[in-house]
């Protein structure tokens, strides 16, 4: 037994080291040790490289508004590990996360199982014992050889293709999209955003194997956005978010067919009020001042990130700071910064995870980003807080890893957000 918390999470992180295992045998075995839980629950799968935590988090706030009671289980976290299992909001508690590993450490170290295959099934067991009346499940990597693919959900989501991770994944779009279809399972409806011939026919013949059938998002229109939030179409029907960029209606779109999938005749009212309320802290996240906070951390998601910023605000200067993984490819996020940011930070955080601001620093230039080093993410939040205070807006981003150390230097508290 652990005689604290913290002495807790050491071991518990300390299986990291173990590393990525691409594989389920892992999963299943410790899954069936601790009874299958995953077999006794309703279940919708959600991958994608970029927009699937954003999707689940529609999804869930929908189903919770038509009275259900819902699982979540997302990674990686912002603050504790708590928030990547939740049920109707809430964050499984510590007692529970150290009486699961309590109960199956033994079998746990024998098996040397890796830190995400026992948040999975942490998470599986945790949803069928609190009697969910669904979960909706976010991949890890890829999808195919992912811990969460044990499942066999009510429906299948793609929200996304996109280079990331790549040294795992592939290093084209199409072994990416053979990855992510993995999850496609035997006739469970699968839904997708709207992709090239290339993707698509990935996904289709993936379909015709499982005896199932594609459907493609595809009908999107009169997107209007604002500080506030993005109003768009679908169907004919329209509706809002809370959720900034034109990106969001894709995810939210694509949790519209979700939840019509659980129940046909949820009301469009429902819906309506499921996606105005949903949040997802660190998404072009405003968090003080004129400063957003984004985990935007490859080029697509980059991408979006920017182009929102100067669709809402043309005539501002834009200051940033990014922090990035050692993982990512410095050339493709080096396009988008490109003659970008009137100054634009490089920084790691305290723990060191990242990949260190002055080697970030020497790659961005490698490639045409000019760029300055900053002391502490805490430094560069006020250089760019001030900065931006006349005419300007502060963008920091790139890593999920940043954000305990920018929520605490903005005073926010994330169990405070509405999720």
């Amino acid at each position: 037994m652990f005689s604290n918390y913290i002495d807790f999470l050491k071991y518990f992180y300390s299986l990291q080291r173990i590393g990525t295992k691409l594989g389920l045998d892992h999963t299943i075995k410790l899954s069936e040790f601790v009874g299958n839980p995953h077999k006794n629950i309703k279940t919708i799968h959600v991958a994608g490289t970029n927009g699937k935590g954003s999707c689940s988090a529609f999804i869930d706030k929908i189903l919770r508004m038509y009275g259900k009671k819902v699982g979540l289980y997302t990674s990686p976290h912002l603050i504790n590990f708590n928030e990547r299992i939740r049920i109707n909001g809430k964050s499984i508690t510590n007692d529970e996360i150290i009486s699961f590993i309590s109960r199956n450490r033994p079998f746990i170290e024998n098996i040397q199982s890796t830190f995400f295959e026992v948040s999975t099934i942490m998470a599986f067991d945790y949803f069928y014992k609190n009697n969910v009346d669904i979960a909706v499940i976010e991949t890890g990597l890829g999808g195919r050889l992912d811990s969460t693919n044990i499942i066999n959900p009510i429906v299948s989501i793609i929200t996304s293709i996109s280079f990331d991770h790549s040294d795992i994944l592939g290093n084209t779009l199409s072994k990416i999209a053979r990855e992510k279809s993995g999850i496609i399972k035997y006739k469970r409806p699968v839904i997708t955003s709207k992709f090239n011939y290339q993707i698509k026919s990935i996904f289709n013949t993936k379909a015709v194997l499982e005896d199932t059938s594609v459907f493609e998002i595809d009908d999107i229109k009169n997107i209007k956005q604002s500080k506030t939030g993005t109003k768009f179409e679908y169907k004919n029907e329209t509706y809002r978010i809370s959720l900034l960029g034109k990106h969001q209606t894709v995810n939210a779109a694509l949790a519209i067919e979700a939840a019509k999938v659980f129940d046909e005749k949820i009301p469009k009212e429902v819906i309506e009020k499921g996606l105005l309320e949903a949040l997802w802290p660190g998404r072009i996240q405003k968090i003080i001042g004129n400063v957003y906070f984004d985990v935007a951390h490859n080029g697509e998601s980059i991408k979006s990130l920017i182009k929102t910023i100067k669709f809402l605000f043309p005539k501002k200067l834009l200051f940033g700071m990014i922090c990035l993984k050692g993982d990512k490819d410095i050339e493709i996020i080096s396009k988008e910064l490109f003659g970008t940011f009137k100054v634009l930070f490089t920084c790691h955080d305290n723990n060191k995870y990242l990949l260190r601001k002055d080697t970030l620093s020497k790659k961005l230039q490698l490639f045409g980003v000019e760029n300055k080093i900053s002391t502490s993410l805490n430094q560069g939040l006020k250089k760019i807080r001030q900065l931006s205070q006349v005419n300007g807006i502060g963008l920091i981003f790139g890593s999920h890893y940043i954000a305990e150390e920018i929520f605490n230097g903005c005073q926010i508290s994330f169990d405070s957000m509405d999720i």
